[in-house]
């Protein structure tokens, strides 16, 4: 037995943390770890505390049970999950903070490793493969396994970015083998886009301008253009890549000033040799070399060009 599930045999009670603005790799490995839980350990109640997410990811076992809102609970075990550091939990982290014993799963290179018990799998195309590799597979449920699947698909761009390897391809193998539904979550929970979807990533694309020689592709979405279409974050969902795959690009930065005014979400996305956790960590984020985000506080024009003067000096030294 590992420490992984060491620390989960221990403990009495469980909460697990995903980060801000839940993506398919946050949300399915929450719910990886919680339906293992489940299904092995059924007498131990375990708590996931997460944003709202999309609701395509509903069909879920245990979505409908993830707390949006803080309870007066403290936990004998609390679980980091798909987090490079702790601020990306917002007010959950208090969670972290209070329980006795706490634990990290990750893959982001970006992570300094924190928690009593770390596992930073940074050769991991997803948090939910290394969560895969944590667990005793011959333990893992169909729910569990579809939860991890989509988690995976969604943080490879259904198996196409670079950070998909052989070991990616196998586990993936080894989940459909338990059942996944691969068609349903492939087309239902990553292609499919509702029609507000494809609205707000027709405007993104129309403000969209090249930089550089045409190497760096711009995108920015202010506050009152989401209150104009009644539309969230999640309503953005693949703008930046989008942006990332017009011909000659090799840098794209998206951002969107939602849901406070004055506060810009960047997400940098590279093809081939800018490395954008670099960029995300001097402004106070982090992520992976060719795809990583961070919040910037501060007027749209001056972020577009101190973000973009980062990107030049990095394309200027590839020269």
């Amino acid at each position: 037995m590992n420490d992984f599930l060491r620390e989960i045999e221990n403990a009495d009670t469980i909460a697990i943390l995903g980060h801000k603005r839940p993506d398919g790799d946050c949300v399915g490995s929450c719910l990886g770890i919680y339906n293992y839980i489940l299904d092995n350990y059924s007498d131990k109640p375990v708590d996931i505390y997460l944003d709202a997410f999309s609701e395509d990811f509903m069909f879920l076992r245990g979505a409908d049970k993830i707390l949006h809102e803080k309870k007066d609970q403290a936990y004998d075990l609390c679980i980091s999950v798909d987090s490079g550091d702790l601020d990306r939990h917002g007010d959950f982290v208090s969670y972290y903070h209070d329980a006795k014993r706490t634990m990290c799963v990750d893959h982001h290179v970006s992570n300094v490793g924190f928690g009593d018990v770390c596992f930073l799998k940074t050769e991991c195309s997803a948090a939910a493969e290394a969560i895969f590799t944590l667990l005793d597979e011959e333990k893992v449920s169909l729910h569990c396994a579809e939860c991890l699947y989509l988690g995976i698909v969604h943080d490879t761009g259904v198996f196409k970015y670079t950070n998909t390897t052989r070991q990616t391809m196998e586990i993936a193998g080894k989940l459909i083998e338990k059942g996944t539904r691969s068609d349903l979550i492939i087309d239902g929970t990553f292609y499919k886009k509702t029609f507000k979807q494809n609205k707000m990533l027709a405007k993104a694309l129309e403000a969209s301008f090249l930089m550089f020689g045409g190497k760096v592709i711009v995108s920015c979405l202010t506050k009152d253009v989401f209150d104009e279409n009644d539309a969230t974050n999640i309503d953005t969902d693949g703008v930046v890549d989008a942006l990332r795959i017009t011909e000659g690009v090799e840098c794209a930065l998206w951002m969107y000033e939602y849901p406070k005014e004055g506060t810009f979400k960047c997400s940098l996305r590279s093809n081939d040799y800018v490395n954008v956790n670099l960029i995300a960590c001097a402004l106070g984020g982090g992520g992976h070399v060719k795809a990583a985000g961070c919040e910037v506080e501060g007027d749209k024009d001056t972020i577009i060009l101190k973000v973009t003067e980062m990107i030049k000096e990095q394309l200027d030294a590839d020269v």
